[in-house]
């Protein structure tokens, strides 16, 4: 048993919520795989979706489906009012000013990528500084990275602790008079560490730097106010918050979105078209090219609205003594290395089995119904952070029960023995 930090304790249950009546809304969950009880251990790459989600998206195909805006018949101005009204239920979960404020996009991935061929390419010159964390998955590196090349500037990084931790001191000494923007995970996809991104904000705008939030994880485990939070940009992909993929969001301040170039151009991002010149339309229009992702959007609602019928403080409490429980029983095991052991970290779970490649390990733990994901996760230079080619992550949804944290740790413990 290796410990990089102290783990969690608390195995309290809570009664609030009722695990097993919320799985009912899961009908995957039912099923086996390999002739084993299906245990999913994979939220964090992409969440599974509760039926209220699925049947909305069905009954807009099968009863209501049109393409928006401008049409004038009954069935367009009908698909509109939902993908407006989808647009509203999004800035009210996140505690935005205005729908005005919320872009769609395909995801989270998208949404950094926007705001570097807009804000970046508009705002920042040779020499300015972004400053980003060792944490952060690919999306929230390669786009920087690419702004740089292009453009001359200066990417710092941001040191992550032995138990997956961010320092404000760390940050602090990163952050100069030259840098323009800060872009940081609010939770870490890999470790679960929860950053100080309200401290951070504060401290980047005291030098007048910009602040972009990758909320992939953060959105699903925390409860979300974007005005609290202090941020510029906050992003996330709705298929991790239990709603279907290729839809994501990109929350920005108005005025931020107002003074931004257009990142794409076609249909319903303008406001008129010559062949002499075109204009825009005021956001979010025009970050919204071509037809959208109406029914994915629709759907990303409901699963917002499902999410706002459960108690969010319960189901919290829930995954913090599930954490708690994974902790103290995976940590209890010979042979396995936790990473990630910051205290109030989210639902996410990396580790190592000694002498074991991350990929057999969850070849064999697949053997017994339980999937979890392994290799780098998107994040590389972390990796090389802590070493190792890469880690086995299991990450928890608000389904998961002890007993899949049972099921793991005895898949765990028969996968060593078979690795022996």
């Amino acid at each position: 048993m290796t410990h990089l930090a102290p783990a969690h304790t608390d195995t309290g249950a809570n009664a609030a919520f009722d695990v097993e009546v919320v799985r009912r809304d899961f009908p995957v969950l039912s099923r086996q795989v390999h002739g084993k009880p299906l245990v999913y251990l994979d939220s964090g790459a992409s969440a599974q979706k509760p039926r209220q989600v699925l049947d909305t998206m069905r009954a807009v195909y099968d009863w209501e489906y049109a393409n928006v805006h401008r049409g004038a018949y009954f069935l367009s101005q009908q698909a509109t009012r939902r993908y407006e009204d989808a647009r509203g239920t999004v800035a009210r979960f996140i505690g935005a000013a205005s729908p005005d404020e919320i872009v769609f996009t395909r995801g989270a991935t998208e949404a950094i990528n926007l705001v570097a061929q807009t804000f970046g390419r508009a705002n920042l010159t040779a020499g300015d500084e972004i400053v980003i964390t060792a944490l952060e998955h690919h999306s929230n590196i390669v786009p920087w990275q690419m702004l740089r090349d292009e453009k001359g500037l200066v990417l710092k990084v941001v040191p992550v602790g032995d138990d997956g931790s961010v320092s404000l001191e760390d940050v602090a000494a990163a952050l100069s008079e030259r840098t323009r923007l800060v872009a940081v995970a609010h939770v870490s996809n890999v470790l679960g560490t929860v950053l100080p991104v309200k401290e951070i904000a504060e401290m980047a705008h005291k030098i007048g730097a910009t602040v972009l939030l990758d909320g992939c994880q953060g959105v699903v485990h925390l409860p979300v106010d974007v005005a609290e939070l202090g941020c510029d940009f906050y992003v996330f992909s709705g298929h991790k918050l239990y709603g279907p993929t290729g839809i994501g969001v990109l929350w920005g301040r108005h005025e931020l979105l107002a003074a931004m170039p257009p990142w794409q151009g076609g249909g319903d991002m303008i406001a008129s078209v010559t062949f002499e010149k075109s204009t825009w339309a005021e956001p979010p229009a025009r970050f919204e090219a071509g037809t959208p992702a109406i029914v994915q959007a629709i759907g990303l609602a409901a699963a917002m609205e499902w999410l706002d019928d459960l108690d969010r403080a319960a189901v919290h409490a829930h995954e913090s003594a599930l954490m708690a429980h994974a902790m103290q029983t995976l940590g209890a095991l010979d042979g396995i290395t936790l990473f990630g052991t910051t205290p109030g970290k989210a639902a996410v779970i990396a580790f190592a089995v000694d002498g074991a490649h991350p990929h057999d390990v969850a070849a064999l733990l697949d053997r017994q119904g339980i999937c979890v994901r392994a290799g780098h996760h998107c994040a590389e230079p972390l990796m090389g952070r802590f070493g190792v080619p890469g880690m086995v992550r299991a990450s928890l949804g608000l389904y998961n029960h002890r007993q899949d944290i049972d099921a793991l740790a005895a898949g765990l413990t028969k996968a060593r023995q078979m690795l022996a």
